[in-house]
Parts: structure tokens; C-alpha cells; sequence
């Protein structure tokens, strides 16, 4: 069913997207709600209307797929299925990768170094199930683990499992492979890079790390930064919408809005609210406000509009009196505490907090500790004291991805 919503964005924004409206009135999935109406009347969409009667959701009545795939003319990937099934989305030939050229260019200095080196190399350290065009699930040699000048390294869901010889054949093959950036999860990231840091491994080439496909925490960041002593970037999307905002230098995450219609609903007194997103240059499959899955904030500066990512919606967790509270909330709380290499903050039905963490190198000093449980207590006011547990590991989601937080 499609869902409800109130638009918090004043009438006008609508304006610009007039040209559109022709090309998504053929749509056979928006058809019906744009032929008495505007976009403004669209009800929000989710997972479940693109999967249902997909493809004929989305392309011209007669035109069947199979045809368009085998002359090449469209690419066809899977979201990771982090919460959901997972779904078929298509893309016109060579559409992702100029989306996203389009969006890491809004960083100066990333703009800087593609445009020094324009065929520029990446090394990848994502989990390798997290969708079908950029990960791997199978052992392959290295040879067939490239992809133009994108080398990807790993292959292990689980990056606390992998073999010291594991690790020191991804850090060869980086070295090898001399890239100027690292495309990294945050998790697998920074545990290859505790291993780096053992092995006194650098990678002169690198001058940016981009971090994606999951929730960045402070502590990802802080071993990142401190172990290849470049900036580190957030890049924010989805397999299905494509980039959607791109970290600067001041840490602000920037919009692209020649590429995305950007919508927050349902906010709350904070005005953190639900991500919804237009997609404006994926003619083959369009999406009108989609619902992302994903809670941030808008803030509006003399330079234009930036974003906080607060994580994912159903991650919340929620205080006594009923207010709730955001991944992006929790996590400040380590803020400047080190020794953490992850983390896990789970709350029960009943209200009770547990924190399991994994350690740095060197791991967090007991004051460190103590402090970090009265932030999270001042936080999330739980009636009883948050146990926290040292661990060796922590299971990902059938994705391959990592909650920060979660409700049991």
C-alpha cells in the first residue's frame, strides 16, 4: 500500500519539477496518482511498490526486459536487503557512475585530485554480498575482482574473522594496485586498517578515504584518520536512488539537487525526520518520493542547505518518556573517548540498555568507560544502569552490514 504523508517542503519547491511531469506520467507505476493531480499529491512510496509487478511497474506497456538487458541498453542491480527483501532496480548503461562523479565533485578536494588523475584507482573494502554490481561472494582470484579502475579486496562478510594472511593479502594488493582513494564500509575499513596500523603498512598513493554503505561512527572515523593520515569523506545513498549527499571538508554533508528532489517528513521537535527522494536522472526507473529508510536533519547555511544522517529509522531507540533517540545521537557520545574499534547499543522491550564493544589497539581507559556510560545514560534516561560488555565480535546482518544500535 502506498503510505501517507505530510509535505513539510513549501509549495513552490515543486516548481522546478514540472519539466519531469510528462516523462513520469508515462510511468506505469505513477500513472493513475499524476493524472488528476501534481507531484505534490503523491503518496510516499517504499520497497514494496517497486518490487510489486516489477518490470512492468516501470517500463512501457510491451516492452519487456530481457530484450533491453541483452542489447545492453539497461543494467539491472539488487539493493543489499539490509531490511528488506531485496529489489531489482534498473539503471540506464553508464548511469551510476555518472551520478556519482556528479556528487563527489561537489567536494573541493576530491574534485582536485579526479581532476589531477582522471582515470583515478580505488581499492573497495565493502561487504561482498551487499548488492550484485559492486561486490563479490565468491573466493576469486584478483584478476576477476577488477572492474575498470576499481580493484575490490575483500571477501569476507565477517571482517573479524579474516586470517592474518587474509589481511596481508588485501594490504598487497592495495599496495600493488597504488590507488588514489579507498572506497571503504566503515567496519571492514577500520579493522584493515588496525592491521595496517600493527604492521606499520601505508598507502603513499591514497589522498581520500570515501565511507559508504553503512552508518559512519566517530570511532570508524578516529582509526581511519589516525592509521592512513588522509581526510575521510561520507558518502550517503542507496543501491536504489543512487549518491545522494557528499560529505566537504567542514563535514557538512551537501546535497545534490540537479539530481534529487530532497523531502524530510514527519519530523520530530528536533526536526529529525524520514528521508524521501526523488530521483531526477534515472529515466528507465524514476523514483517519486521514495522513502529511504533513513532519518536526517536539514539545516539551512549562507552557502545552501546541508544534512545530518541520523541512521536508519527503525534503529531508533527510544527514552522513558517516550522521546526518540537517533543513531546520530548515540554515537556522539564517544565522541573523544578512544580505545573503541565498534560498538553495539541494543535496547530491549522493556527499556533496558546493553553496550558491547569491540577494542582498538590499545583499548578505552576505565575513566573513558565510565564516562562514556553516564553520556549514554544522560541520553536515554533508562530506568536501570546500561550493562557494558567487552567482545571479540559482533555479527553483522544478513547484508554483510553492522547496527550501531538496535532494538531487540
Amino acid at each position: 500500500m502506498f503510505a501517507t504523508s505530510q509535505l513539510v517542503s513549501e509549495t513552490a519547491e515543486f516548481a522546478r519539477l514540472e519539466p519531469y511531469l510528462p516523462r513520469w506520467r508515462s510511468v506505469p507505476l505513477y500513472r493513475d496518482a499524476l493524472r488528476d493531480g501534481d507531484f505534490a499529491q503523491l503518496p510516499v512510496i517504499g520497497k514494496a511498490e517497486l518490487r510489486r509487478d516489477f518490470p512492468a511497474n516501470f517500463l512501457p506497456p510491451g516492452q519487456d526486459l530481457d530484450p533491453l538487458l541483452a542489447a545492453k541498453a539497461v543494467e539491472m542491480e539488487h539493493s543489499s536487503g539490509t531490511s528488506e527483501d531485496r529489489t531489482a532496480v534498473l539503471f540506464g548503461r553508464g548511469w551510476w557512475d555518472a551520478q556519482e562523479a556528479r556528487i563527489l565533485r561537489l567536494n573541493p578536494l576530491v574534485r582536485h585530485v579526479l581532476a589531477e588523475y582522471p582515470e583515478a584507482r580505488r581499492v573497495t573494502i565493502v561487504p561482498p554480498v551487499c548488492n550484485g554490481l559492486v561486490c563479490f561472494s565468491n573466493f576469486s582470484a584478483r584478476a576477476e575482482r577488477i572492474m575498470g579502475q576499481t580493484l575490490f579486496v575483500n571477501q569476507a562478510r565477517i571482517p573479524f574473522l579474516l586470517t592474518e594472511a587474509e589481511l596481508a593479502r588485501m594490504a598487497a594488493e592495495t599496495t600493488e594496485w597504488a590507488p588514489q582513494f579507498l572506497d571503504l564500509d566503515p567496519v571492514q575499513g577500520a579493522w584493515f586498517a588496525l592491521y595496517c596500523e600493527r604492521h606499520g603498512i601505508r598507502f603513499p598513493s591514497v589522498q581520500f578515504i570515501l565511507c559508504s554503505y553503512e552508518f559512519v561512527s566517530v570511532v570508524h572515523r578516529r582509526i581511519l584518520e589516525r592509521v592512513f593520515r588522509v581526510p575521510v569523506f561520507n558518502l550517503y545513498g542507496s543501491t536504489e536512488t543512487g549518491h545522494l549527499l557528499m560529505e566537504n571538508q567542514r563535514g557538512e554533508m551537501q546535497p545534490c539537487p540537479d539530481a534529487v528532489f530532497y523531502e524530510i517528513i514527519n519530523p520530530d521537535a528536533q526536526g529529525v525526520g524520514e528521508m524521501v527522494v526523488s530521483t531526477l536522472t534515472n529515466d528507465i526507473m524514476p523514483l517519486l518520493r521514495y522513502r529511504v529508510g533513513d532519518l536526517v536533519a536539514r539545516h539551512s547555511l549562507p552557502n545552501g542547505e546541508t544534512y545530518v544522517v541520523h541512521g536508519r529509522s527503525r534503529d531508533a531507540l527510544f527514552r522513558r518518556d517516550g522521546r526518540r533517540v537517533t543513531t546520530w545521537e548515540v554515537d556522539q557520545c564517544f565522541a573523544g573517548l578512544a580505545g573503541l574499534m565498534h560498538y553495539q547499543l541494543r535496547q530491549t522491550p522493556d527499556g533496558s540498555l546493553g553496550l558491547q564493544w569491540i577494542s582498538d589497539a590499545r583499548g578505552p581507559a576505565p575513566m573513558d568507560l565510565i564516562q562514556l556510560r553516564s553520556r549514554l545514560e544522560a541520553l536515554l534516561e533508562p530506568s536501570t544502569h546500561i550493562t557494558v560488555e567487552q567482545v571479540t565480535m559482533l555479527p553483522p546482518t544478513p547484508s554483510g552490514k553492522f547496527r550501531l544500535t538496535c532494538r531487540a
